[in-house]
């Protein structure tokens, strides 16, 4: 389970160093893809292989199915953290998150999010502020 955030710099070569506390849960490989909401999305690979599963499954005549397949196939990165515990993120990921040096890494449960440090915490000002309602939350099953 992933949880909890830690700031992190993607360096020059474009590593990033996952923490310490994510790494065993991500030791057998990872994929790295666009997110919802302008961040990438670190699946382990038995994520990565049920969200498959269910993205696979959608009907290829359905213009929302393909073009979130889009979003999470074309971009995606498989990769295994050296024994530092980095991994890559290429160029059309970091351009499409906007990561440039720091960012900001997150864990949600069953993945992780990695995020400029601006948008997550415009993010979080979202989810935090007094715009959120608990009816809101509960019209999820919650």
């Amino acid at each position: 389970m992933f949880l909890g955030q830690f700031e992190r710099t993607i360096d020059d070569k474009g590593r990033l160093t996952i923490p310490a506390k994510y790494r065993s849960g991500l030791a057998d490989g990872l994929v790295i893809t666009r997110g919802l909401d302008r961040c990438l999305a670190i699946y382990p690979l038995s994520e990565w292989h049920a969200l498959s599963g269910k993205v696979g499954s959608l009907p290829i005549t359905d213009r929302h199915a393909r073009a979130f397949r889009r979003l999470v196939f074309s971009a995606a990165h498989d990769d295994t953290p050296d024994d530092q515990g980095r991994v890559i993120i290429p160029p059309r990921l970091r351009e499409y998150a906007d990561l440039n040096g720091g960012v900001i890494v997150s864990g949600l449960s069953s993945y992780l999010e990695v995020w400029d440090p601006e948008l997550w915490n415009a993010e979080r000002g979202h989810v935090e502020g007094d715009g959120v309602h608990a009816e809101g939350w509960a019209s999820l099953g919650i």
